[in-house]
Formats: C-alpha cells, sequence, structure tokens
C-alpha cells in the first residue's frame, strides 16, 4: 500500500501548554488550563482547518501530556504517523500567565531534554516526506540541538532542490540559543533554502541589520529566497519578491489584543494556504492579516484559527493595496 500524499509537511515540537485562568504572577497562579504549545503545530493546525492535508514530525515522552498532544493535533486531522514516542524522555510543557491590556504574557518553559530535543536526520524519510508539496519550518526547531539543526536543514535542501516550495518563519527564541550571532548564523544559513522568508521586523532588523522592510527583504532576495514578507504588526505586512513585485497591506482593526502568543503563526496559516491555492501576493497578504487578527482576540495559541467556511469571501479587502519599490 502506497503512503498517503500531503499538502504540507511540519516538522518541530509540540508542548503542553498550562495557561492561567486568571491574571496575576504564575507564581501565584492557583488555576491553569490544559491546551497545546508549539509553533509548528499552531500552523499546522490553522492549515488542516482549512482543508489542507498536513503531516507532522516529531518525538513525544511516553507520558499523559505526550498522549494529550497526540490526541489533540490529531483531532485536527493531522497525521501523526511519523512522531515518535520516546520512553526514556519527556514531553515537554510550558506555563504561561493570564495577558492583560495586550501585552505579552510572561512564560516559562520546560523542555530541556525533552523527547523532541533528539529530533535528528534520522526521522527524515525522503521518500515519504516528499510526497507533500510544500514543507513549512521555524527558526525554533533548529535551536533544540544540532541534530534538530540538521533535520530541519535536511528537509528545506531536500524541499527545494526536488521543486518543491518551502516556507521558513525565523521566530525567535533566544533563551534557546547559546548567543545571539549563533542564533543569526544558523537562521540565516537555513533561510537561503527558503522559498518564502517570513521574519517580523525587529526580527529582521536583527538577523540582518537593515531597519526597513525593504532592505530586509533585500538582503533575502538576494540569497535566493523568492519572497520575502515582513510582519510590521498593527501596520500589517510588506512583501518583495524576486519577481521584483513589492506591497504593503496594512493590518486588520483588532477591537481587543486578548493574547499576542501565535498570531505570527497565524500569519503564516495565511500566507502558507493563500499561496497553495494559487492566489496572489495581495490575497495571501491580506487573509494573513485577518486570521493574525483573530488570533490576537482569544486565549490560546491556535484556538482563533479559523475553518474553511470562516474565511472572509473572495471579495473581502480590509484597506488598499500600496505599491512601493524593494531596494
Amino acid at each position: 500500500m502506497s503512503a498517503p500524499a500531503f499538502d504540507v509537511l511540519s516538522i518541530g515540537e509540540t508542548m503542553a501548554l498550562l495557561v492561567a485562568d486568571a491574571p496575576g504572577p504564575l507564581a501565584q497562579v492557583q488555576q491553569f488550563s490544559k491546551r497545546l504549545a508549539g509553533a509548528d503545530t499552531n500552523v499546522a493546525i490553522g492549515l488542516a482547518r482549512l482543508g489542507l492535508r498536513v503531516a507532522w514530525i516529531s518525538r513525544l515522552g511516553a507520558d499523559s501530556f505526550g498522549d494529550y498532544v497526540r490526541a489533540s493535533i490529531e483531532a485536527e486531522g493531522i497525521d501523526t504517523s511519523r512522531v515518535e514516542t520516546d520512553p526514556t524522555r519527556s514531553t515537554g510543557f510550558m506555563l504561561k500567565a493570564r495577558s492583560t491590556e495586550g501585552r505579552d504574557p510572561a512564560i516559562e518553559y520546560y523542555r530541556r531534554g525533552s523527547a523532541a530535543s533528539q529530533l535528528g536526520p534520522q526521522q527524515f524519510d525522503a521518500a515519504w516526506a516528499l510526497q507533500a508539496r510544500h514543507v513549512h519550518a521555524t527558526g525554533i526547531t533548529p535551536a533544540l540541538s544540532p541534530a534538530a539543526c540538521e533535520l530541519v536543514a535536511l528537509a528545506m535542501r531536500s524541499f527545494r532542490s526536488s521543486g518543491r516550495s518551502v516556507s521558513f518563519d525565523p521566530n525567535l527564541r533566544p533563551s534557546l540559543w547559546p548567543d545571539t550571532a549563533t542564533m543569526r548564523d544558523t537562521l540565516n544559513a537555513l533561510a537561503v533554502h527558503a522559498d518564502w522568508v517570513l521574519p517580523g521586523i525587529e526580527e529582521g532588523r536583527l538577523l540582518t541589520g537593515r531597519d526597513t522592510p525593504e532592505a530586509i527583504a533585500d538582503f533575502y532576495l538576494a540569497r535566493g529566497a523568492r519572497a520575502v514578507v515582513v510582519k510590521l504588526g498593527a501596520e500589517g505586512a510588506h512583501v518583495c519578491t524576486a519577481e521584483g513585485e513589492s506591497l504593503h497591506v496594512p493590518g486588520e482593526v483588532v477591537p481587543v489584543i486578548v493574547d499576542t502568543v501565535g498570531a505570527g503563526d497565524a500569519f503564516a496559516v495565511g500566507i502558507i494556504s493563500a499561496r497553495l491555492e494559487g492566489r496572489s501576493w495581495p490575497e495571501a497578504l491580506r487573509r494573513a492579516n485577518w486570521i493574525a487578527a483573530r488570533a490576537l482576540q482569544v486565549v490560546g495559541d491556535m484556538e482563533g484559527l479559523p475553518m474553511r467556511h470562516e474565511l472572509p469571501d473572495a471579495g473581502h479587502v480590509p484597506s488598499a493595496v500600496s505599491p512601493t519599490v524593494c531596494r
């Protein structure tokens, strides 16, 4: 029997998330609600809800958190057949404070030495993985260990060289890296293998040493990217492509910001899904801004990700598109 074909492959660690039920310092919180946390699977879940066929490569511990993560992701329709169970290492988890007034919540990680930290090139079966037409990678998995970094690099190279598409969100987590220089150099080396690079404006400035969206985009376009989308927060997003297309799409109005975590992943869902559907860059940015705005208005990393029937219709244009010139 032949293995199934997929639209998107995701690779990385997903943890159990314990989010505070009430505002206040984590040390004083008495009750938490259990959810999922993981940039790679936030994107995978978002894409699956929009009807794409998604597979996930990872490792989990043989524990209740691991069972919870696997069951939750399978319930979203994501293939977990290549998710290994490690009987000797635990599933990572994290604590998150309840955000107030739109501020970034306090977070504590308990992931060092987790089952997913042992990810490596041995988890990449090219014959199986390359049934997908796209792979999405983040800068978090490469920070887990040198072997995990090799796995991400192998997947990105394999997809790019075989004519499939690759998206890469740097998703900086400085606390996971030994120093800023290592983080910068490693992630920029990985970005060389991406078709679409998706940095936030501050991430782009740190990684490239350049200030403007156009200059950040030029840094990656010169190294082989086909498009660079710079996220600008409330101001929307800016894209420059290898073909010379350059435009800015303002952001959606967000009445109340409840939780900022996961908004960047929601944005990636919009970009990837729209482009895999053959939509234009203006359409992709509009969808990405809309989904990110939804994510900002709910508690949890992926609870705001929409189902396909919830997407705005094709005529939805939240704001004008401003063309500029890539420099």
